[in-house]
């Protein structure tokens, strides 16, 4: 296996580490950023330093990133107010087509001679526990990470981090929810390469717990901590979600048992055409049903998290309902040349149609006060059935208030579950309900989500794409 693994990631390591040219085109684009943030804080009445972060700074970029991230840390004394106006106009300075974005405050993001700039401001506090924004920190990671790097570490950090993105887990976004930047290198640091790691991961067994600087566990519940080793407070991996941690453990074992580049290699599927759809669906014998309707106008970190508390709440109150759902999706479609783009929540039902009565259970007759109670409240109602006794209790059946899924997805009782606050809005100005061959008429905008769902790998059975 070694000489195998040597020859996969010698190959590997070819691809991803950047070469002399792109070095060079970085770093003057690096200059000459660094040159218009500092000539644009010259015109401002307030001193703040310009800091180069991200992988770019940490030199675990990949071949063909064209991610520049710059920091302009300003006096901690300094209010939000001048902080975020200050910040807007160096990066408005630099970045003249910038577009403002919005993280904790805002911030420009723009271009520059192929590369894409952040123009991000913090304040320059004395350690990340004193953080008045989440992006103070950012700073301490560069320098923590580049204080203990290799040349040997940061490449391996480099083949780790293709590793990641040809599973599809890499990313911190709460749409991916799998492995940031940071994480990885804390992670190929804390074993000593990407091999040492890959082979531990594989035998993991979580929850698991990892304190780089010994700080003394704080209390996290999730599949994997690591303490961020400049401010323990902070879970590193908190973002991680349980099936992205498993994801990366089966496929560290596949590594391990059978290296080959095609595991750094995320694959695109074919998508599926509608007659395709329709054809899975009945061969599978479910009833699919979709929701459709515009994808709110939000950030995708706000957009993701409300599809999947909407498609959880539909899930449990059909499950309720008593239609069974086999599994379930949610998707977002690229916008098309008009700049719309359609979001999906796709439940698969074993059940799709209930009797037009349902039993209901209530208490054993030998607890009285409960069982008197229940058996008064149902004598005397006309629709009801009962109640009668089967097996020490008494029992009622009653009239179901919903007898097919489509009848509830189309009433008002479906803004009663839990969804995402800009999803109901969405909804309650309009969806269209497709249920059965009517859900092959996403596949012209969503036949790669599709051709996923239908065809489930480790790789791609999230239910979120």
């Amino acid at each position: 296996m070694s000489d195998e693994w040597t020859s996969v990631i010698d190959t590997v390591r070819g691809r991803v580490e950047p070469d002399e040219s792109e070095r060079e085109a970085m770093q003057t684009a690096i200059d000459t950023l660094t040159e218009r943030v500092s000539e644009a804080l010259s015109d401002l009445p307030v001193d703040a330093e310009v800091k180069l972060a991200g992988s770019t700074a940490r030199d675990t970029w990949l071949a063909g990133d064209r991610d520049i991230d710059i920091f302009v840390a300003f006096p901690p004394d300094l209010d939000r107010d001048h902080l975020e106006s200050y910040g807007l106009t160096v990066g408005h300075a630099v970045l003249p087509d910038g577009r403002e974005e919005f993280a904790e405050h805002p911030y420009v993001v723009g271009e520059h001679d192929g590369f894409a700039v952040d123009i991000v401001p913090c304040y320059a506090v004395e350690d990340a526990t004193a953080i008045q924004s989440s992006v103070d920190r950012t700073p301490f990671h560069t320098a923590y990470i580049r204080e203990r790097i290799t040349p040997e570490i940061a490449s391996d950090i480099r083949v780790c981090k293709q590793f990641l993105s040809g599973i599809g887990v890499y990313g911190s976004d709460l749409h991916t929810q799998g492995f940031s930047g940071y994480l990885t290198e804390l992670l190929v640091l804390e074993f000593g390469g990407f091999r040492p790691l890959v082979e531990a991961a594989a035998d993991w067994n979580p929850p698991l717990e990892f304190d780089p600087e010994e700080h003394g566990m704080a209390s996290f519940d999730d599949p994997l901590t690591v303490i961020d080793p400049t401010d323990p407070e902070r879970n590193v991996a908190a973002v991680l979600s349980a099936g992205n941690l498993a994801r990366f453990q089966h496929y560290a074992r596949e590594l391990v048992a059978a290296p080959g580049t095609d595991l750094f290699e995320y694959p695109t599927p074919e998508p599926v055409d509608e007659e395709t759809v329709r054809e899975r669906f009945v061969s599978r014998g479910t009833t699919p049903i979709a929701l459709q309707f515009p994808t709110p106008d939000i950030v995708d970190d706000q957009l993701w998290p409300q599809l999947e508390r909407s498609r959880s709440g539909i899930e449990s109150e059909l499950n309720r309902q008593g239609f069974s759902v086999f599994r379930s999706a949610a998707f977002v479609s690229d916008p098309t040349a008009t700049g719309d783009s359609i979001a999906v929540l796709l439940f698969e039902l074993a059940v799709a149609e209930r009797p037009a009565v349902e039993r209901h259970d209530g208490p054993p007759v030998h607890v009285r006060e409960h069982a008197e109670s229940f058996f008064d409240a149902y004598a005397n109602e006309d629709e009801t059935v009962g109640p009668f006794i089967d097996g020490g209790r008494y029992v009622v059946e009653r009239p179901r208030e919903f007898t097919s899924a489509r009848r509830f997805l189309t009433s008002d009782a479906l803004f009663d579950v839990a969804l995402g606050a800009h999803v109901e809005t969405a909804l309650e100005s309009g969806y269209e309900l497709l249920v059965g061959d009517a859900v092959g008429s996403l596949a012209p905008q969503l036949g790669r989500q599709l051709a996923q769902y239908l065809s489930p790998t480790p790789r791609n059975g999230s239910g979120l794409s």
